[in-house]
Parts: structure tokens; sequence; C-alpha cells
């Protein structure tokens, strides 16, 4: 992994230099797609490697010990919390928050294009997750269940669409104008939005550690995937113009 992140930083490092002394309106697009790129290799590198680690039974003292201190904290107050929390990362809770954000993001813009993209990172992340368990076909934890499941384990399609969803509201908040202070409430809010989806998974116990980190990486991936793709199209539809 260290030697094709090398090669990697030596390509960018080449392309920087070509574009950076070009005074061009361009310039972000070609940051935003090598940022973007950089994310993208290091997530699938540390996918691949946590999948090979899964293959050989290497992770059961990982999850063990993490789902240990997490089902610790169990009472009555944070089950409700958690179990509420969990449902925003369900299909209903996305409708309402793509509709609310739909909203919001229309009166702000009049343009819906970046909720079209937004559910198309989600609706990409949702259909890989479901072909990705029943490849590698991980049962649930043995754990006592507080919601209902009725899939397989790895990833977890919670942490997976979570951090497709808001990881790529986060890139549209840091990208577009807003008051400085305003990105980072929203920013912040939106990230522990994403880590108490995922650490609620555990807490509920329907899903090992390793299967919300397998998440969180696949999610990564089609963010950052998707954010090459559309800036890509942007840079070519403004050398048209």
């Amino acid at each position: 992994m260290k030697q094709r992140l090398k090669r990697i930083i030596a390509w960018i490092r080449q392309v920087l230099k070509a574009k950076l002394h070009v005074h061009s309106g361009n310039l972000p697009y070609y940051i935003i797609i090598l940022s973007a790129f950089i994310l993208f290799v290091i997530a699938l590198n540390v996918f691949v490697e946590l999948t090979e680690e899964l293959a050989e039974n290497n992770l059961e003292q990982f999850d063990s010990a993490i789902t240990n201190v997490v089902t610790g904290w169990r009472n009555n107050g944070l089950t409700v919390f958690f179990v509420f929390v969990t449902h925003l990362g369900d299909t209903l809770g996305y409708a309402v928050m793509i509709t609310l954000i739909a909203l919001s993001l229309f009166l702000k813009h009049r343009n819906s294009k970046f909720i079209v993209q937004t559910v198309f990172v989600l609706i990409l992340a949702t259909a890989s997750n479901v072909v990705i368990k029943k490849i590698i076909h991980r049962e649930r934890p043995s754990l006592e269940h507080l919601v209902t499941v009725n899939t397989l384990s790895y990833p977890s399609g919670h942490a997976m669409s979570a951090m497709a969803f808001y990881g790529f509201l986060i890139y549209l908040t840091l990208r577009y104008r807003s008051p400085r202070w305003q990105k980072f409430v929203l920013c912040l809010l939106m990230m522990m939005l994403i880590l108490s989806i995922g650490v609620s998974r555990i807490y509920l116990g329907v899903h090992y550690p390793s299967d919300v980190a397998a998440g969180f990486l696949g999610g990564l991936l089609w963010v950052t995937f998707c954010v090459i793709g559309f800036n890509v199209i942007e840079l070519l539809r403004e050398r048209r113009r």
C-alpha cells in the first residue's frame, strides 16, 4: 500500500507542476479532483485490507473489544436515543431529509442539480451495499438485537448510506458560498450524525465494529468517486464555454 501511495503522490506532484502555474478559472476543479482521488485511493486500499482481514478471521479481537465497550453503555435513555438515530438511517429517515434538503437547496439556489447528485450518491451506495453483503455473506452478531434486522452484516448499510449521503452534503457545504461559522456548524452536525448512526448499529447489537468501519469506507468511496465524476463533467463544460 505504501508503494502505491508513493507512486500516486509522485503523479500528483507532476500534475500540480503542470497546472498550478496556469492562471485559470479551472484550477479549483483540478484541486478538488486530485484531493478526491487521493481520498478515494486511500479508502479503497483500507477497505480491501479490512475485507482481507475479515476473510482471514483476524478481526474477532478488534470486534469483541469495541463491542464490549459500546454495549456496556446500554441504559434506557441511550437506547431510546440510538433507536431514534438509527431510524434516521432508514428509508423513511432519508425520504424526510431529502425532502427538507431539496426544499432548502431549491429556495437558495433555484436549482435541483445538487439534490439530484446527492440522491444519486445515496442510490449508488445502497445498491453496492446489497451486492457486497451477498458476496461476503457475514452473519449478524449473536448479541441481543434491540431492533429488527433481516439482512446480512458486512458492511453496515446504515454506516455506508450515512457516509455517502451526509458526506456528500458536507462536500457541498464546504464548496459553496456561505458564512464560515455556518459551514462549521453544519459540517460538525453532519459528522456527528454519521458517527452516531454508525455507533448505534454496534450499540443495538446488529453489527460488528468492522461492519461499521467498512460501511464508512464504502460510503467515502462513493462520495469521492462521484465528486471526481461531477467535477470532471463541470470542467468539460467550462472548457466548452
